[in-house]
């Protein structure tokens, strides 16, 4: 199928996936007063998580007494979970990222099976560990490496720069995660070395009561996560506008955008023709959008989320219409589902 979209910013085109020039017949036109835009990169996620819900009595000195402390105030909470269809349990946190807009996301954790083929998004595969007591034996050469990183507001929790310091581990190749609790001394070195934060401003308020400080967001290149339902408050689009303000719109676009791409290796989700058709059509501004705003989303063509309206319009068939946090979306996919 060839689609028009025309919007008040842009007017694109598709077929068999990609990014074509907007000439000649088309099967479908949709025209919306909102904004096409890339889709949005979320740089840290748990997809497993996000069926729990927030767990948690903070505030919590370091995010080990907040693992702690769930394991035993919410164990009932946590055995249910364990039990969830592990693919159910995938797909959840796949459909909260593409409800926001999101068409790539970093699993922080091991790569599952899913991901490999007929998953709804693109997850991005790179190294990670989920703490520097945890790190793996071999890091990979020359790529990406995820690592949460003083992930608290104690003194534990600012050394944990010095440790990567003296082991050789800070370089532009670490993305640095959360960072709440990075004292001057961290922040210089972190800066010197080049690394990348991925800041998810809601999870950190909701453990600490507090999150990155705002001269290490203006020191280093900054990514965008929205953290997993166990501690952020929603999605990627709750994060953007709690970090609005903080960071310039500009550094704040880029953090979902180019500069995410730049630094988690992979290609920037784009407008120009020959690009895989990996878009969302906005009812507003992005800076300001909520998911009642995600009008539709593309994954290399194929179309993920509708609104109703759209739904007759593009023909599709198949999937389910689903309502989340009171907004009713059409969605790809027919398998369970526990948003």
């Amino acid at each position: 199928m060839r689609l028009l979209i025309e919007a008040s910013n842009k007017t694109v085109a598709i077929e068999n996936g990609i990014i074509v020039e907007p000439s000649g017949k088309f099967d479908c036109t949709v025209r919306a007063a909102g904004e096409v835009r890339p889709g949005l990169i979320n740089a840290h996620d748990h997809l497993h998580r996000n069926h729990y819900g927030r767990l948690g009595a903070p505030p919590y000195r370091n995010a080990r007494d907040w693992a702690a402390d769930i394991q035993v105030r919410y164990a009932a909470e946590i055995a249910r979970g364990r039990k969830a269809d592990r693919r159910a349990a995938l797909l959840t946190g796949a459909w909260k990222n593409l409800l926001a807009g999101v068409t790539h996301v970093v699993h922080h954790d091991p790569w599952e099976r899913d991901f490999d083929a007929g998953f709804p998004i693109k997850v991005v595969r790179m190294a990670n560990a989920d703490s520097v007591v945890r790190l793996p034996d071999h890091l990979p050469a020359g790529a990406p490496f995820a690592l949460h990183v003083a992930e608290g507001i104690d003194e534990p929790a600012a050394e944990e720069v010095r440790t990567l310091d003296a082991q050789g581990l800070l370089s532009r190749l670490l993305i640095a995660v959360h960072a709440v609790g990075v004292d001057n001394d961290g922040m210089a070195k972190l800066r010197s070395a080049g690394c990348a934060l991925v800041w998810c401003p809601t999870s950190n308020c909701f453990l600490f009561g507090r999150t990155v400080r705002s001269a290490l967001l203006e020191s280093v290149e900054v990514l965008l996560g929205s953290d997993s339902l166990l501690t952020g408050a929603g999605t990627l689009l709750d994060e953007i506008r709690a970090a609005r303000g903080t960071i310039s719109d500009a550094r704040l676009l880029d953090a979902v955008g180019p500069r995410a791409a730049r630094r988690l290796g992979i290609e920037a989700p784009s407008l120009v023709p020959g690009s895989p058709a990996d878009l969302v059509l906005f009812g507003r501004a992005p800076l300001e959008a909520s998911t009642n705003d995600v009008l539709l989303v593309l994954v290399a063509g194929e179309p993920r989320v509708l609104s109703p309206e759209l739904v007759s319009r593009l023909g599709v068939c198949g999937g389910q219409v689903i309502t989340w946090r009171g907004v009713t979306r059409w969605i790809s996919e027919e398998a369970t589902i526990m948003l």
